[in-house]
């Protein structure tokens, strides 16, 4: 294996941790824009814009890997299809969240509310992360896969 291809391949494991931290930015961002805003209609535009970006990019992340990353590993790796069911269900889960918030946020819900929603997707969304990272970051260092990284774990 030449020096270029096993870059290529591990690359798959430092993209998924780059774009969970992507990720992770982009929900501190959301809820500091939720902590520091004033009432009224520019502060509710400008969480509408941050939540949206959000909802957007992990939406867009988890899409990805249910349709390119997750029948990539099965194929290579049948033994990880519960590991990789448990995460689907978990896209499932965080995608029911991001529904309520990006509900909420149009409504123009209190803060409080707010605040709520961004908890419990950053409480799903973080063990999801974790979880993953424990159970695929190795199998992505050997893992052949010929998409680009905004295909497979969703364009940033």
């Amino acid at each position: 294996m030449t020096d270029r291809e096993t870059t290529r391949l591990v690359a798959w494991s430092h993209e998924l941790r780059r774009v969970h931290t992507r990720l992770r930015e982009a929900l501190l961002v959301t809820r500091t824009a939720l902590d520091d805003g004033a009432p009224g209609e520019s502060a509710t535009r400008d969480l509408l814009l941050y939540c949206h970006g959000f909802c957007t990019a992990l939406d867009g992340h988890h899409r990805g890997e249910d349709r390119k990353l997750f029948p990539a590993i099965e194929a290579a790796h049948p033994h990880l299809a519960p590991v990789l069911r448990s995460l689907q269900q978990d896209h499932s889960m965080i995608a029911h969240l991001v529904a309520g918030l990006r509900a909420a946020v149009e409504r123009a819900a209190t803060p409080a509310e707010l605040d709520r929603h961004l908890e419990g997707i950053e409480a799903i969304m973080e063990s999801h992360f974790r979880y993953e990272e424990r159970q695929l970051l190795a199998v992505l260092e050997s893992l052949d896969l010929d998409t680009t990284p905004e295909e497979t774990l969703g364009p940033l």
